[in-house]
């Protein structure tokens, strides 16, 4: 199965969103700066962050090291966070939206759907195990393509670089996660609230784009109510 990259849109990806059965009272907004002000004009409540960010050697170097220091830790993953691992290419934008979702069944009512029957047959599988069952659920990856060749931006779109990345933010359980489907587990980052994940997803966010001080290439979007 091979799959498009997808582009840090909020529309494409809202639309993505509803045909997988995600209702349209909640959508994915552009986060239009990470300071205080641009992050006041956000509708709340935020249940998902999304960051787009370029694949570089500092990443690499920096999920090395972090993937090393989390395995000499006798700390167990959460159990009650949804995170897959990437198996295909070019799925990590999937995968971010489902991640946005998935960790948050409890307040979004999915319709039946395609969507729906990955998370229920996925929610007890281990993060690998779920990255393979998304490889094998070929219609959720060609719901992107049809939405795709739909658009007057297919040329532009399956020609696009794809030395990007997605990875989402959410709150669980008193905590920050990072999820990347890159990375063997979801990254804690500590404690936030439902009302910080935002304001804390910021402070992270800042944190990559301190990595990377020769590029520009950054998108935040987040999931809220629709207004």
């Amino acid at each position: 199965m091979e799959a498009l990259p997808m582009e840090s849109n909020p529309d494409t990806m809202n639309k993505y969103l509803q045909k997988l059965g995600v209702p349209d009272n909640w959508r994915m907004v552009d986060v239009i700066g990470l300071e205080d002000e641009a992050l006041g004009w956000v509708p709340r409540p935020v249940l998902a962050v999304v960051l787009l960010f370029p694949l570089s050697e500092s990443y690499e170097v920096h999920r090395t090291i972090e993937e090393s220091e989390l395995r000499t830790t006798d700390k167990e993953p959460p159990k009650n966070v949804f995170h897959l691992k990437q198996v295909l290419s070019n799925v990590c934008g999937t995968i971010a939206l489902v991640h946005s979702i998935a960790n948050n069944v409890n307040k979004i009512q999915l319709a039946d759907g395609l969507l729906k029957n990955y998370i229920d047959e996925a929610k007890d599988l281990n993060s690998a195990a779920k990255g393979e069952l998304l490889e094998r659920s070929a219609a959720i990856l060609e719901a992107y393509k049809e939405l795709v060749r739909s658009s007057s931006h297919e040329a532009e779109q399956t020609e696009e670089p794809v030395n990007y990345h997605f990875v989402t933010f959410i709150h669980k359980d008193g905590h920050l996660y990072e999820l990347d489907g890159r990375k063997d587990r979801p990254i804690d980052h500590g404690p936030t609230t439902p009302e910080g994940l935002l304001e804390d997803t910021a402070k992270v966010c800042r944190e990559f784009i301190e990595r990377e001080p020769d590029n520009i290439g950054f998108n935040v979007v987040a999931l809220v109510p629709a207004q």
